[in-house]
């Protein structure tokens, strides 16, 4: 059986992407062999942290992927997240290797780090949509983190080396949309390198109870650049006079927007188990979201169509390549009066229910767990390992 040494550095709040990184491991254990490397981002000790970041490196943890290479013998190796734990040292180790290396990008972090100076960062239009950050008058360093320069700076010196790993011609790139690509592509990437492979289509749960309540549901990170305060001031401004919006997740801006805004019609779950929120999903009236970003192949959409549950979101990047065509729940981006018109017409229950199962069908098809693991069958094709 051909091996996969799969990699991924955690989140410190569980995310979409390690859920999407789960998932996929799951798959592709069913056909072949996965060795799971899995670090964590702590700050049980932040000297230690800040020196790792400085240096980008952790021989810790570059003995340890050296030695899981020399052990396992794997045919590819699969990387996913490094931010921080993992470091780039990971990479040299990698490269030592004649083994095929592919890194899969869930984000467009690497576009924002790459960019010491801010009017780099941001060109020509006042909000970036691959971070949410803001061009701000009089910057000249671009401060990626907005309340500390120092951490802006150790982050733009990973990310900038980081660049240049994904440029390297020996590790071919994974992306979640034909939107990435081309995005890429206009960055000079060579497009033979990159290749669109979607995540494994959220696993379905079995549910008996159903919801009486009218609803719509946010999941995910709770902040600024994921436009939640937005999102709540869109619905409290909307006629859905019988629906309450929930939100599960935690973040910056938690705290401050549950203060503010907690009451019947909102209401704050904090951070739930996958499990849990999918029963609030699939009980629900539909998913929303009102982020400034670019996103991937957001896990709170994907999860929702696999329960035939409409959602609403914005015109943005790659979003729309997992909905059918002309779909109608999709607003315009930063507009938040098309996003109230688009919640006032979920009160059409009977419509939002066809056009559920229309987002069902239409994700089950383009996300087909057959066509992932053909793709991975493919790349063991061109190699017979070490």
């Amino acid at each position: 059986m051909k091996k996969i040494l799969l990699i991924h550095t955690k989140y410190q709040d569980l995310g979409g992407e390690d859920i999407a990184v789960e998932n996929e491991a799951s798959l592709l254990k069913k056909n072949f062999e996965v060795r799971e490397v899995y670090f964590q981002n702590e700050l049980t000790n932040p000297f230690t942290q800040f020196f790792k970041i400085l240096s980008n490196r952790s021989k810790k943890n570059m003995k340890l992927v050296e030695a899981e290479i020399n052990n396992f013998n794997p045919n590819i190796i699969y990387i996913h997240n490094t931010w921080f734990e993992a470091s780039l040292g990971i990479f040299k180790i990698a490269n030592q290797y004649s083994i095929p290396t592919y890194i899969k990008l869930h984000n467009f972090r690497y576009f924002c780090t790459n960019h010491i100076l801010a009017k780099n960062h941001i060109k020509h239009n006042n909000i970036c949509g691959a971070c949410g950050g803001v061009k701000k008058k009089y910057s000249l360093i671009n401060k990626y983190f907005d309340n500390s320069l120092i951490k802006s700076i150790l982050v733009l010196n990973y990310g900038k080396k980081y660049y240049k790993i994904l440029k390297n011609p020996k590790f071919k790139i994974f992306v979640l949309t034909d939107f990435h690509k081309k995005f890429l592509v206009s960055l000079g990437f060579d497009i033979n390198k990159i290749d669109v492979l979607y995540n494994a289509p959220p696993r379905k749960i079995l549910i008996n109870n159903q919801s009486k309540d009218s609803y719509i549901i946010y999941a995910g990170r709770i902040s600024r650049e994921k436009g939640v305060e937005d999102l709540i001031q869109a619905f409290l401004e909307s006629r859905l006079d019988d629906f309450s919006l929930k939100i599960v997740g935690v973040g910056p801006e938690y705290s401050k927007l549950k203060t503010k805004y907690n009451s019947e019609k909102v209401k704050f779950y904090g951070l739930l188990s996958n499990t849990d929120t999918k029963k609030l999903i699939q009980n629900s009236n539909a998913v929303v979201t009102a982020t400034k970003l670019f996103e991937g192949q957001p896990t709170i959409l994907t999860e929702a169509s696999v329960f035939s549950v409409p959602s609403i979101f914005p015109d943005f990047g790659g979003m729309s390549e997992f909905f059918p065509a002309s779909y109608k729940l999709k607003f315009k981006q930063h507009d938040n009066k098309d996003l109230i018109n688009k919640l006032n017409l979920l009160k059409n229950k009977d419509e939002m229910k066809e056009l559920g199962k229309s987002n069902y069908k239409f994700l089950d098809t383009l996300v087909d767990e057959k066509l992932i693991i053909e793709k991975f069958n493919t790349i063991m094709r061109t190699t017979n390992g070490r």
